[in-house]
């Protein structure tokens, strides 16, 4: 019998994982220069709380029974758990509170992509109990150093606004809104054109689907549309976070796209989405923006808190990443091969491997386990490993040091 990983689930081997904290510790290293403390969730979550920011679907969650027969489910995200900590163990905490992780989450998929996945490794952030345009442009100026630091090229931000593009979808007729939102988040300009709309309604849909482009040139379009106050109010934030991406960073190409709207109304300001090159074409390696009622729904007092946050996929980093040669191209070799001259000097070399494993050099050290090997065998063990030195240990401890060529 030949066993494998179940349906949906992989190992990593070394070199994957080597290739996966590569990229994590970079992504660690921009969160925590920014001031970004990690958090860890309850892998296991209680479903009503996965269920509780509308942004999951039930099918979606891998989902199971305790004892007790209470309805569990693996976390399909972290925002919602994180969202759930927030409110119920930080309660006391000062605001803002900036958070991160880097964990795994675990999704059904009914499309099948990624050859029928279901674990999936995410790092992000969440940037709590603060709104505005500050808040907003830090998160997404923390994107794009995150992006910077991975060395990742043919990468396009997709910027948009899912309040301002929902109160622009308020003028269609109720019984049409979501098949002319449908539409217009698939960019399907057929669907639209067979829809029982009015030719002035036509246009304005039309007119919403092409809201996308370089930024002043979107911003100069949608201002010229009959805005009320508020949405006025947000021209002007994306206007004065436009304004301060380029000057503040080399960043990746940032399109404003007022057709990006999301298949459910868990965003309620802006909206952000990264597409990436892979050997497999073009896919999202990430995504977020901001939800500023999330919070109150764990909240005793349904008291809401704004939030604003972004995930990373690493599997999707991963991918976009292996053509180019940043990664590791193999796993690290340990420094040192601590060998027994004899059966006798076994206690002492386990002490002089300690000893080299202490002296503050972070030295990998490994022990040579065969001790019917010839001198000839284990040198050559150490040449095809790429082991540098090799250290001859007698029984009084005392070694015998030797560099390999």
């Amino acid at each position: 019998m030949v066993y494998h990983p179940p349906s949906g689930a992989r190992d990593l081997l070394p070199l994957d994982v080597a290739q996966k904290y590569w990229i994590e510790a970079r992504l660690e290293e921009v969160f925590q220069g920014w001031g970004y403390h990690q958090i860890i969730t309850s892998t296991v979550e209680r479903l009503e709380t996965l269920m509780a920011g509308g942004a999951i679907e039930p099918s979606a969650v891998i989902q199971f029974q305790n004892a007790t027969g209470q309805s569990l489910g693996l976390r399909p995200e972290l925002t919602a758990s994180i969202a759930r900590a927030a409110v119920t163990r930080m309660a006391e905490v000062c605001y803002p509170q900036r958070l991160s992780y880097v964990a795994n989450v675990f999704r059904h998929d009914p499309k099948g992509s990624q050859g029928g996945q279901q674990e999936y490794y995410q790092a992000g952030v969440e940037l709590l109990g603060t709104a505005g345009m500050m808040a907003d442009t830090e998160v997404v100026l923390l994107l794009l150093a995150c992006l910077n630091n991975l060395q990742l090229t043919g990468t396009d931000v997709l910027l948009g606004d899912a309040g301002l593009t929902r109160s622009l979808l308020e003028i269609f007729p109720n019984d049409l809104k979501g098949a002319v939102r449908d539409a217009i988040t698939r960019l399907d300009r057929v669907q639209l054109e067979t829809l029982s709309l009015s030719p002035e309604l036509l246009e304005r849909a039309l007119l919403l689907m092409d809201l996308r482009g370089a930024p002043k040139t979107v911003l100069q379009r949608v201002s010229q549309l009959d805005l009320s106050d508020q949405q006025q109010a947000i021209v002007h934030g994306l206007k004065t976070l436009i304004e301060i991406l380029p000057a503040a960073t080399e960043a990746p190409k940032v399109t404003l796209d007022l057709s990006l709207i999301q298949p459910f109304d868990y965003y309620t300001g802006i909206i952000f989405k990264v597409v990436a090159d892979t050997p497999q074409g073009r896919q999202v390696v990430g995504q977020g923006g901001r939800y500023d009622n999330l919070l109150g729904v764990f909240h005793p007092q349904l008291q809401s808190y704004p939030g604003i946050g972004f995930m990373l996929n690493i599997d999707s980093l991963h991918q976009a990443l292996l053509p180019t040669s940043h990664l590791p191209d193999r796993i690290p070799p340990s420094d040192w091969l601590v060998v027994a001259q004899t059966p006798a000097a076994a206690a002492a070399t386990f002490n002089y491997a300690q000893r080299i494993r202490e002296g503050g050099s972070q030295a990998r050290v490994e022990l040579h386990l065969d001790a019917a090997a010839t001198p000839e065998v284990i040198r050559e063990l150490a040449r095809t490993r790429e082991i540098a030195h090799i250290a001859w240990v007698s029984e009084d401890g005392t070694p015998q040091v030797e560099t390999v060529n």
